[in-house]
């Protein structure tokens, strides 16, 4: 088994190099033997004990992971509830609505379709991460000499569909104005999800890449800018009031508006900041530290309490939970509700983004435009073998600014600020640098560049 699959965040890697059914079948009997042990004898009463949900994604070699690691399940004797091809946030909901003891989504997310992997969840939906059991269910994965043994626990097939639709349709408004939105499934899940539950509704959608074939037409990662050109096309060739470009496994989305113009995670953070504290009045939201400024700006001006916290999801999760925060959300397109069991959902995000859009007398463009205040680099890569030194390196050289470690080092001064944190996984630090003017962004980037080098 490759090492190299395990990361911060879940399993992932190259199909069938990489990842196999044999390694499903290891990492199903790992994941059977510790999920169970995360319910304590208060929560037996509420969930499953022995039962876990199991779904997967349109890639080709989806179910054939999907049932290797089901038996591999069964045979510790765990049960498994098979919830068929899923979007990963039904996962959640399937994992909260049976009451189980968790749940793994088979999918490679937002990767190329070679790649596929396991995201684990435990009771509640709460992700399993590297510091929460991941490594332990590796141990115990890499510790299986062979993939046999004796089947004993059941398994059952579950269609949730109809719960899962009536679920996402609690937060879309019962008058909702008819919008015409076009929507890059990107050839993912969100082919599947939003037809089911946005099917009824006044909604006028116009479908790009809908299809499920285990190809993809570009790449199913809306985070990287070409892969947005063809929902930028439809927008405006279409007349759409706006869209939205999700990837493979439909947790994350990314929007344009009426223009074509990308709106960025932050920017639909701050965009929803008004309407979540106009419904729950005072309340904390959580935002990743590459966000803009103007978020924390705009929850301050609306009443609420911002927490800031590292970009990852079980870190957002965790501060949702801990701070009992109404909402939050990350630069990566992925937003996370504490009315969803304190996860993240693409679709729920599109249904409280066409609320706003509903009830708003102005374009969505109108509407972003005064957020648009700062400018900003985006993610940028630089290939630094020594991570821990280059970040100690940065925090003495801007120690004259505002300097914190929560994710590798941001340092903020008056009228910019920059964060640069380490990759788990490669020898990269990811730079994100924003600024009041055009002219000091592009300055203070060709200074951390004399410092890092060449972006990869």
């Amino acid at each position: 088994m490759d090492p190299a699959i395990f990361k911060g965040d879940g399993i992932v890697g190259t199909y069938p190099d990489q990842i196999n059914e044999e390694d499903a079948w290891k990492i199903g009997c790992a994941s059977a033997r510790f999920l169970p042990s995360l319910v304590t004898g208060y929560d037996r009463g509420l969930a499953r004990r022995r039962c876990v949900c199991v779904g997967r994604d349109m890639r080709t070699h989806s179910e054939s992971l999907s049932q290797a690691l089901i038996e591999g399940m069964r045979s510790a004797g765990v049960n498994v509830i098979d919830v068929g091809m899923i979007d990963t946030p039904q996962m959640y909901f399937a994992i909260n609505h049976v009451g189980t003891c968790g749940g793994v989504q088979v999918t490679g997310s937002r990767g190329a379709a070679k790649y596929n992997g396991f995201k684990i969840a435990g009771l509640a939906a709460i992700p399993v991460s590297a510091d929460t059991g991941l490594k332990d269910i590796e141990h115990l994965a890499k510790a299986l000499l062979h993939t046999k043994g004796k089947v004993t626990g059941s398994i059952e097939k579950l269609d949730l569909s109809e719960e899962y639709k009536q679920h996402v349709l609690k937060f879309l408004l019962p008058d909702i104005r008819a919008l015409k939105v076009a929507v890059d499934a990107s050839n993912g899940m969100a082919g599947k999800a939003v037809p089911m539950v946005f099917g009824d509704s006044p909604m006028e959608i116009v479908e790009i890449n809908f299809g499920h074939t285990g190809r993809f037409r570009h790449s199913p990662d809306p985070l990287v800018e070409k892969n947005l050109a063809q929902v930028r096309a439809k927008v405006k060739s279409e007349k759409c009031d706006l869209g939205f470009c999700f990837d493979g496994d439909a947790d994350r989305l990314v929007m344009v508006d009426e223009k074509g113009a990308k709106v960025g995670g932050d920017l639909t953070t701050a965009l929803m900041v008004p309407y979540f504290l106009e419904k729950k009045p005072n309340s904390k939201i959580v935002y990743d530290l590459r966000s803009s400024r103007v978020v924390v700006e705009e929850i301050i001006r609306n009443g609420g309490t911002p927490r800031r916290e590292r970009s990852d999801h079980s870190s957002m999760k965790k501060a949702l939970r801990d701070s009992h925060a109404v909402f939050g959300g990350e630069l990566s397109g992925r937003f996370y509700y504490r009315d969803n069991f304190c996860a993240d959902s693409g679709v729920i995000t599109m249904a409280h983004v066409l609320n706003i859009a509903s009830e708003a007398d102005k374009p969505m463009s109108e509407l972003v435009a005064p957020l648009r205040r700062y400018f900003a680099s985006g993610d940028m890569d630089f290939e630094v073998e020594d991570k821990r030194s280059k970040i100690d390196e940065l925090a003495r050289r801007y120690s004259d600014g505002q300097v914190d470690r929560l994710d590798g080092v941001a340092v903020t001064y008056k009228d910019w600020w920059f964060n640069a944190r380490p990759s788990n996984t490669e020898p990269l630090l990811w730079l994100n640098v924003e600024a009041r003017t055009q002219d000091l962004l592009d300055e203070k980037l060709n200074e951390l560049k004399m410092q890092l080098g060449k972006p990869v």
